[in-house]
């Protein structure tokens, strides 16, 4: 990894001394801008670009590793297997920052500790990456975003490796936690994201690690140092747009409240079959036709795509495949002893979950509980539904 950002940096210096290209002046400025989430599920995590000035050559212009592209071939098909390429863009800071000024988002600056050499290499090393053949790169969420492309960067072009010395406040995570930083943990979104990402990012990040997230980078930047020189790397840090942005509750359409609803309604209905010694079987065939899909949808993106964080996912514990195959042996009036052992096995499977849980291989959403409880009540009322069933 080192050989390869020193080869890369040679490249461009070598690049840069044999061509008549600018150096920025003494006046320049690099640094690293740090925007604040926003209101749509795609923008609650931030971004993060990079600010070259040189009011010398009167510009202005930010790079950013977060564009792509909606009208390339295949763009849905690929983002769905995890195959989807991000790129460097760049535009004008001043329609840059007007744009989250207009989205009332906070924008933070932090100008990097460089010398006239490493800006000017810096400059050229986004204008090589921002050429067509050098602008898409593998978009991972933890791993290869606009967040960490920024500190590949630096390092690349510094030569050095940069230490992190984060704040006596600062605790380290998991990967799952620090996404919930940023959601309210009772919304759709936190819901559909708990669902489809599995037990790998339930495990503690590392401090490096933490940079995937823009509002991490700004803070472990703010006491990072370059290891050979023990040099500060933030020369001086501000606000360039405050932003007084509340994100508002769902509330009564929170998966909570509308899971609980459908709980409710579950248990009535199962508490009527019992009370008539009857059974809703429409009822049990959504059951297992829901939590079915559920289940194949994880099973897909475990092992059909690219996806790193949809691996190990216990949430197919509660979201079972097979409950599809046992949907016509659900219709009929009476079942035999292997269709009871089967819906016993599901109902392992949930404390299995809990388990799982409990013990911290797995956190999974807190909006699913009640749903969690009134599928674990009607897989007993099935039992003895059906055990009755064959005593008669």
């Amino acid at each position: 990894m080192i050989l390869k950002k020193v080869t890369t940096l040679f490249l461009l210096l070598v690049s840069l001394a044999s061509s008549a290209q600018l150096q920025l002046t003494d006046a320049s400025e690099i640094s690293v801008l740090t925007v604040g989430p926003g209101l749509l599920l795609n923008d609650s995590f931030g971004h993060s670009a990079i600010r070259v000035k040189d009011p010398l050559y009167n510009f202005d212009v930010v790079f950013d590793y977060g564009r792509y592209n909606f009208e390339a071939e295949g763009f849905y098909l690929n983002f769905a297997q995890g195959k989807l390429d991000y790129m460097l863009g760049r535009t004008v800071f001043d329609d840059f920052l007007s744009l989250y000024e207009y989205q009332n988002r906070r924008v933070q600056e932090q100008q990097l500790n460089l010398s006239t050499e490493q800006k000017t290499a810096f400059y050229y090393f986004l204008r090589e990456n921002n050429k067509p053949e050098n602008q898409a790169y593998p978009y991972d969420f933890f791993y290869n975003n606009c967040a960490n492309k920024i500190t590949d960067a630096i390092e690349t072009v510094l030569g050095e490796e940069i230490s992190y010395h984060p704040p006596s406040s600062f605790q380290q995570q998991t990967f799952r936690n620090l996404i919930r930083s940023d959601l309210n943990q009772n919304s759709w979104g936190s819901l559909g994201i708990d669902v489809a990402l599995g037990s790998k990012i339930d495990q503690t990040a590392s401090v490096k690690e933490h940079l995937f997230l823009p509002k991490n980078l700004y803070l472990l930047l703010e006491n990072a140092r370059v290891k050979s020189k023990d040099l500060k790397l933030i020369k001086k840090s501000k606000t360039l747009n405050p932003s007084n942005l509340i994100k508002t509750s769902e509330g009564f359409g929170s998966p909570l409240a509308i899971l609980s609803l459908v709980a409710f309604l579950m248990l009535f209905i199962t508490f009527k079959d019992y009370k008539n010694n009857t059974r809703s079987k429409w009822l049990d065939v959504i059951l297992f036709a829901i939590t079915g899909s559920i289940g194949l949808f994880l099973l897909l993106l475990w092992f059909a795509t690219d996806h790193t964080a949809t691996t190990d996912n216990y949430n197919l514990l509660w979201a079972f495949a097979a409950n599809l195959l046992f949907i016509p042996s659900i219709l009929k009036t009476r079942l035999n002893n292997r269709g009871i052992k089967y819906i016993v096995f599901l109902i392992i499977l949930l404390a299995l979950m809990l388990l799982h849980w409990m013990t911290g291989v797995q956190s999974f959403s807190i909006g699913l509980i009640p749903f969690l409880i009134t599928i674990g009540v009607r897989y007993l009322f099935l039992i003895r539904h059906f055990n009755k069933a064959i005593r008669v």
